[in-house]
Formats: structure tokens, sequence, C-alpha cells
């Protein structure tokens, strides 16, 4: 393990010295790559430095040990020294482990209504709003690509493309079931309850990973509805593709041109293709291996938001967290950052 560390530390210092070379800052990609892989570096380095340090005052404190004047304050040092080294290893294994190649891929999501009826899309609307809100606050970017809405504003349908570092890594265990109990606005007798919402979260495929033969495709042109302006309703703007051998079908509204529409209904399309493999191969892999942690399943209720009770479960972790509220106004992080850990350490229990 110390011998890749050492490999690391010295790839780190390299593009340390790469960076402030006036002609690679003169060339903007190669600058740019080597700033990104610099980056990607320096949780690791950071650590390994730290684990270093601690490492020379644990030495420094034993050699100590000997002097009856300072035996006593040593070995306390020691005993502090040695469980912050101690953890500062399991952090290091942690981090030496590779990341998984999608993990820094943009985020295709889609949200849809479940069981409950109008509540049902009332709640697909928080959680749009939901991760809105958290993209913006965790420096991701998102744009809305379709989005299919209801009279009260809830939402039936929600396509939206996160973009951003790790966007991946972020967002893909909130894959899965969601649930809310709470009294709907719909509700006159006051009572609780219990409506669902699905959402998907797919790596945004490439255009060289998963070729689509055009034959394969039928594309329907419709007038859009909801959202989109004055011209939203005299146009042929609204795009429904479906693959025919799967029978995969995309729908996208939300733009003016036909043009993008389709563009846009593509990207989903192959992600979605490309999810599906991708599934079947985990299914595979999966007769030899249960993975607790897991992602991408959509049938699976991951976690509950109770609202008359105030607090949100997480069901694979059996995770709580207090105030609902501020969890729907874009505060995932307790819980992506739970289930990233798990990742993690599951990988390091099972290499």
């Amino acid at each position: 393990m110390f011998e890749k560390l050492n490999a690391i530390l010295d790839r780190y210092r390299e593009l340390d010295e790469a960076i402030a070379q006036p002609e690679i800052i003169q060339d903007y990609s190669k600058y740019q790559s080597l700033l990104k892989e610099r980056s990607s570096l320096q949780p690791l380095v950071d650590t390994y430095q730290n684990y270093l340090n601690v490492s020379r005052q644990l030495e420094d404190a034993r050699s100590l040990l000997s002097d009856p004047d300072f035996a006593a304050e040593a070995e306390l040092e020691i005993q502090q020294l040695s469980r912050e080294q101690a953890k500062l290893t399991e952090d290091l294994k942690l981090l030496l482990i590779p990341p998984d190649p999608l993990d820094s891929r943009n985020v295709i999501l889609e949200i849809r209504a479940g069981v409950g009826g109008e509540e049902a899309a009332l709640f697909a609307g928080d959680l749009l709003r939901m991760y809105l809100k958290y993209a913006d606050r965790n420096g991701l970017s998102a744009d809305l690509m379709s989005l299919s809405d209801t009279d009260l504003g809830g939402v039936n349908e929600a396509l939206v493309l996160i973009t951003g570092t790790d966007a991946f890594a972020r967002m893909k265990f909130e894959s899965g079931v969601h649930c809310v109990k709470r009294v709907p606005v719909t509700e006159s007798g006051g009572r609780i309850h219990t409506s669902t919402v699905t959402v998907a979260v797919l790596p945004e495929a490439e255009d060289i990973e998963l070729e689509i033969n055009p034959a394969d495709l039928r594309i329907d042109v419709f007038h859009a509805s909801g959202h989109g302006g004055q011209g939203v309703n005299t146009t042929d703007s609204a795009v429904r593709m479906t693959h025919i051998p799967t029978g995969t079908v995309v729908t996208c509204q939300d733009e003016r041109s036909q043009l993008e529409n389709k563009a846009k209904a593509l990207k989903v399309l192959r992600s979605r293709l490309l999810d599906q493999l991708r599934a079947e191969q985990a299914e595979a892999h999966a007769q030899d291996r249960k993975s607790q942690i897991r992602w991408g399943d959509r049938s699976d209720r991951i976690r509950t938001y109770y609202f008359n009770h105030d607090y949100v479960v997480d069901h694979r972790l059996g995770l709580t967290v207090n105030r609902v509220l501020t969890v729907m106004n874009g505060d995932l992080n307790p819980f992506i950052d739970a289930l990233r850990l798990a990742e993690k350490t599951e990988k390091l229990d099972l290499s």
C-alpha cells in the first residue's frame, strides 16, 4: 500500500511543478487536464501527508519512553497518536479504492409519480424541487429536459440533466421508490396518506458507447403541453421517440425547437438503453456476490419522508435525519455521504 502511496505522492509533486510551467499554462487543454488530475489526487495526498506527520510524531514520542521525566506523558501521547494513525490508515485504504468509472458522468434524472394519484404527483414536484436545490447548493447544474405537470402544480414525469464534478457519484443512490406519509392538501378529513414516487438516475451515455440504428426508431411529433410560453400549443415541437426492439419510449417537449427535443430524446434514450444493459450485467454479477448497498433498482423502496413526525428514514442504512423540510430544501448530504462511505467500505470488505 505504501509503495502505491509514495508513487501517488511523487506524481502529485510532478503535477505541481508542471502546472507552474509557462508552456503548460499557455496550453489551455493540457493545463486543465493536469489541474483535474491534481485535484483528483488532492484528498489522498492530504490524508497521506497527515499520516506521515502523525507517524513522525509517534516515533518522537516513543523515543521519550526511556526518559523517566517524560515517560508518563509520552505514553499518553503514544496512545492518542496510535488511535489517530489507525484512523488515517483506514481512511487511506478507502481512498485507494478505485472509483466507479461511471462516477464522473453527468446524470439524467427521471422522476415519475407512482401510487397515490394527485398527492403522488404533488410529491413528485416536491422531489423535483429538492433535487434542483441540491444541485444548486453543491455546484452542479440542472437543465430541465422535459416536464409533464398537473393542474394542481404536481408532476407526472420530469427529466433533468444534471452536470458537474462527480454528478453520478453523488446522485446514483437516489434511484428507487421514495415514499411520503403526510396529510395531502387535497385531503379534507385530515387523514395521513402514503404515496410513492419513482426516481431513476442514469449516467449519461457517450455517443461511442451505444450505437442506435435509425431504422430502429419511430419518431412522433405533436403539440407540446404545459410550460413553454405562447408557442407551446401552436407548433409540433414535442417529440415522442420509440426504440422499437426494446419498446423504450422517451418524450421530450420542453424546448420550442423540434430538433432540440429530438436531440434531448436521443440522449435520454441512449442512457436508458445503456442502463438496461448495465443492469443485466450487474444482475449476472450478483449471482456471485450480493451487494448490500444497491443503486439503480427503481423497484426498491429506499426512503420514506414522514411529514407528520418531521423526519426522513433511509431504509438501506437505517439512517434517520430530522427536519423533513430541511431535506426537502436540498440538504441531502447526510444521506449521500453515508451511502458513498458505505459503498467504499463494502468494496474494501469484499476486496
